[in-house]
């Protein structure tokens, strides 16, 4: 199971394309209930499943609002007991205004209109990271976490100052380092992973052609085919 926010939708699509392609033939089914989809290779008793699940811990619908609640982790009673769990979160954590989905953080009984989203950030991951730890058996589960994915809208980070977006960058830089660094959350990330006990082992763009067209150019998603095979590529041979 895939547990996280659309880049771990981006993902799950690569991954179910991929192994249908190698057994184009095998009978299949694709359905969805709440926020759980699954692609279910039925020949092969396998399934392959999404839990959109942007912050990995709890939104709750109450009197006042939608309340983010960052020491709270009940939806975590779907991914008990499963093969394999792939997380991540961050997408959405600086989103603002209509798309942002929640109107009050809540951290044990205080109630916060707004706080720093990177505190946030690492409240709620050392929630799900208390999560692992209280409910993984690593004999019977293997926990990765997808890692935080770079967004290119800034040239300047590239070294193309004059780019505003990824639209009409078609070449990988050379080298093995990005000159803009790696993303703050990325640094939050490796120090919480470093404090859980049970082990977690730790990609171009659509642009213009995605869902949105010209209207809203998509430099964090990922073409599929694309990168993201590659990072199922590698996840394969840690599973072998």
């Amino acid at each position: 199971m895939f547990v996280g926010d659309s880049l771990s939708r981006n993902q799950w699509q690569s991954l179910t394309c991929m192994i249908h392609s190698s057994v184009p033939n095998a009978k299949y089914n694709v359905t969805r209930q709440d926020d759980v989809s699954t692609f279910a290779f039925t020949d092969y008793g396998v399934k392959i499943m999404l839990d959109r699940n942007v912050f990995l811990v709890d939104v709750v619908k109450e009197d006042i609002g939608r309340v983010l609640k960052l020491d709270s982790i009940l939806g975590g009673k779907l991914w008990k007991d499963l093969d394999m769990l792939i997380f991540n979160t961050w997408h959405w954590w600086n989103r603002r205004g209509p798309t942002q989905p929640w109107d009050y953080i809540e951290v044990g009984k205080k109630l916060y209109k707004d706080m720093d989203r990177m505190a946030a950030f690492e409240m709620a991951l050392k929630t799900w990271g208390g999560w692992v730890d209280s409910n993984v058996d690593p004999s019977k589960s293997t926990v990765f976490f997808q890692g935080i994915s770079p967004s290119h809208y800034n040239g300047t980070l590239w070294g193309e100052p004059k780019a505003k977006s990824c639209v009409g960058q078609k070449e990988p830089l050379l080298g093995s380092t990005y000159p803009g660094g790696l993303p703050p959350a990325v640094g939050v990330l490796k120090s919480v992973l470093k404090n859980i006990t049970k082990p977690v082992t730790k990609d171009g763009h659509p642009s213009i052609y995605g869902l949105s067209g010209r209207t809203g150019t998509d430099c964090i998603h990922w073409c599929l085919a694309g990168v993201p095979d590659t990072w199922n590529e590698i996840l394969y041979n840690l599973i072998l």
